[in-house]
């Protein structure tokens, strides 16, 4: 699973997520071609997950898939 597949399970364009997050459309559709990972405090990371509705596990999957974070 990745950051597009979490978007799209919750039903949400990436011109949503960018809003309900306030960062940039770019933003999003780079972490849903895997160019890149969100980098966010914790409580950016909080929001992220509530706004996904998807569990920290789902989170850290999804960030492996974009090469954020080695296992």
């Amino acid at each position: 699973m990745n950051m597009k597949d979490l978007r799209i399970r919750v039903g949400k364009k990436a011109e949503e997520i960018a809003v309900e997050l306030g960062v940039a459309v770019s933003t999003v559709r780079n972490w849903d071609q895997l160019k890149t990972a969100p980098r966010m405090t914790p409580m950016g990371f909080e929001k992220l997950m509530k706004v996904y509705q998807c569990t920290f596990e789902e989170l850290v999957q999804a960030q492996k898939e974009a090469g954020a974070i080695d296992d």
